[in-house]
């Protein structure tokens, strides 16, 4: 051990970044690990494949002892794509092995995790073309969720990729959300996942990219050089080296979305890491004997959905998790996180939790203001979304159980037919999010990757009719649920399949027979109409403000009749947008309802139109109606309105 050959750190100007970092000037890497409890850190490099098919280094020396439980070191002539991992000699007592680099930005994919190797990688060297894009402001965010292994799989392809999600760039611009949330996508063990058991937390999931000698990558290439032309004629092509690396095609995903007007939202997992961490992660990384209390590293020993609970009491456990977001800030160009179950970081991290929420928020506001930060926090507490001036968390909106809940139990009450009871009063409560101090801060949906995941809740199809997924009762009850949820105050949230009828739970396993159905848009008409309604409204929310704004009075909710309506407007411009919703079989003609001004108001939407499109049946109210005095419904006016069965009509000023 003694005769290894220490690296020198001389002559290397400024702090040295954590990890593996390649230097601007192309001489070389520096190295630096957090291991407080080691006797010795060293890197090993220079991997080669034997003629048996076997890995290994033809370099390693022992990084220097810093202060504060770090160690460093430079290795010269090293580039982009070389591989490197650390050797870890721990206390007397403890672990001795490789360590894989708890901040490597890529790892290799031959051999697979978690024999793989850490890929040294410089992010300069990809061509980014998203100068032009900016995020829309937080209140006009359309967020659609989906996981990358299953959302859509190519023919001849056992799961989804990075590259994968790009075919579908101009269906998701089509449908009109502007924001994707994909579900973790951070390296994780198991061969599926939800990707809540993520174990490297710098490296992209090597499942989700596709080998750069891998024949199908000229291919992947022209595609997405075909979607970069047709975006934008000006932009340069991307080149073979844009394309090769798991990292590399996360940020081509970035990119291109940003080219197509569409924001990237990370879904981040702060609370717990593992299930598997293997002898190689960070679980004992500085090698501390076993078996003792809180003798990890990183994490407690309090377990949480199959991991442990990170160690926040610890500055650099902490640091770690900032940089990890910074990260994708900066080099994945992310535009925000939406970060899994907060309430754990508060419950089990106490002071410390509630102190890393408030750094986590602080920085990455000062590093990039226009990025959202989004907590899941149960239950729904104000505090979250209080600025950290006030010794509030600090985050930008949370997710909203109120609407949803009240949703899914409305839409199964009226399945239970014409004369049960269905409570509207509960939605025209929660639509305002008393949980929340400003209602455009909540995030608004009736399906996410919880609630439907398989052996849970019922996708909202089958909650409407459970008899028959595709009756009208189904589709007219599904338009309902998914048009409140788009034009409630808060920021809409669409789960995969749900903008076209999907009826089924999903699952993480790629060709099990919970699969989104994409050839049902071709097969079945009634999902393509789906569809059609979703894109038109989502039309709608983008063109009235009224619909982003922060005012809103629900200013009639009867249980009896099953009629919801409300008023939204924006408090700058105005744009008085009213919202009429019924889960009643019966349309109602000639119903008297309060307006909030006299004077023409224009149907700019109607649900009933997508009932086999074009709707030859169709009611409604010929395009607009006139509202005069006397008021109504606490309102100065009023008109007599039709109301189709089970649907949504939004009217408009003007």
């Amino acid at each position: 051990m003694d005769n290894i050959r220490s690296l020198d750190l001389e002559g290397l100007d400024g702090p040295i970044p954590m990890g593996a970092n390649l230097l601007s000037n192309g001489e070389g890497a520096t190295f630096k690990a957090w291991a407080p409890a080691a006797r010795q850190v060293r890197v090993r490099w220079g991997y080669i494949m034997n003629a048996a098919g076997a890995w290994s280094y033809q370099e390693e020396a022992c990084l220097q002892r810093l202060d504060g439980g770090m160690w460093g070191g430079f290795v010269p002539d090293l580039a982009d794509g070389d591989r490197y991992m650390f050797y870890v000699v721990g206390p007397e007592n403890g672990d001795e092995g490789i360590k894989r680099d708890p901040y490597a930005r890529d790892l290799s994919d031959v051999p697979a995790w978690p024999d793989c190797q850490c890929l040294l990688t410089d992010p300069d060297l990809f061509t980014w073309h998203d100068s032009g894009f900016r995020s829309p402001p937080f209140n006009e965010l359309a967020i659609y969720q989906f996981h990358i292994g299953t959302w859509y799989i190519p023919e001849g392809r056992h799961h989804g990729r990075f590259l994968d999600v790009l075919a579908k760039l101009p269906y998701l611009k089509a449908l009109g959300i502007n924001a994707i949330q994909p579900l973790p996508v951070i390296e994780f063990p198991t061969m599926f996942s939800l990707g809540y058991n993520g174990v490297d937390y710098f490296s992209p999931e090597t499942d989700y990219g596709i080998h750069k000698n891998d024949a199908s990558l000229v291919g992947y290439l022209e595609m997405v050089n075909g979607l970069l032309l047709e975006a934008d004629s000006s932009l340069a092509p991307y080149t073979r080296k844009d394309i090769e690396g798991t990292a590399n095609q996360l940020r081509m995903l970035v990119d291109l979305c940003h080219v197509y007007g569409i924001a990237v939202i990370f879904d981040v997992v702060y609370n717990h890491a593992g299930g598997d961490f293997t002898d190689r992660g960070l679980y004992h990384f500085d090698g501390q004997p076993r078996g003792d209390q809180n003798d990890s590293l990183y994490f407690t020993d309090r377990g949480w959905a199959g991991g442990l609970v990170f160690a926040y009491w610890k500055n650099q456990v902490k640091q770690f998790l900032i940089e990890n977001a910074l990260l994708f800030l900066n080099e994945y160009h992310a535009d925000g996180f939406r970060y899994d179950e907060v309430s754990v970081i508060r419950n089990e991290g106490g002071e410390h939790g509630w102190l890393f929420c408030q750094y986590v928020t602080d920085t990455c506001h000062f590093n990039k203001p226009e990025a959202i930060h989004i907590a899941e926090h149960w239950p729904v507490d104000n505090s979250i979304v209080l600025s950290t001036d006030t010794n509030g968390a600090g985050f930008d909106a949370t997710q909203n159980d109120g609407l949803r809940e009240a949703l899914r139990a409305a839409i199964g009450q009226s399945a239970g037919g014409a004369s049960a009871f269905v409570d509207i009063g509960r939605i025209a409560t929660e639509l305002a999010s008393p949980g929340v101090h400003e209602n455009w801060r909540a995030v608004q949906c009736a399906e996410n990757h919880d609630i439907v995941y398989r052996d849970r809740g019922a996708r909202i199809p089958q909650i409407a009719d459970s008899s028959n997924s595709r009756s009208w009762y189904a589709r007219s009850r599904s338009r309902v649920a998914l048009g409140l949820a788009l034009t409630a105050p808060g920021i809409p949230h669409i789960f995969m399949g749900q903008e076209f009828l999907e009826d089924k739970q999903w699952h993480d396993e790629p060709g099990s027979s919970f699969q989104i159905w994409w050839g049902g848009l071709a097969e079945d008409k009634h999902m393509a109409d789906f569809l059609r309604f979703s894109q038109e409204l989502m039309g709608v929310k983008r063109r009235f403000a009224g619909l982003s704004g922060a005012g809103l009075n629900v200013f009639h909710a009867s249980n009896e009749n099953r009629v919801l309506a409300f008023h939204r407007w924006d408090t700058d411009r105005g744009e008085d947008v009213v919202v009429v919703v019924s889960l009643s079989e019966t349309t109602y003609y000639g119903y008297h309802l309060g307006f909030p001004a006299a004077g023409h108001w224009r149907e700019v939407f109607n649900s009933d139109v997508y009932d086999g499109w074009v709707n030859p049946w169709v009611v409604g109210n010929g395009g607009g109606i006139y509202a005069n005095a006397p008021g109504q419904h606490g309102l100065p006016a009023f008109a007599t309105i039709v109301i189709p069965a089970n649907s949504i009509v939004v009217f408009a000023r003007g």
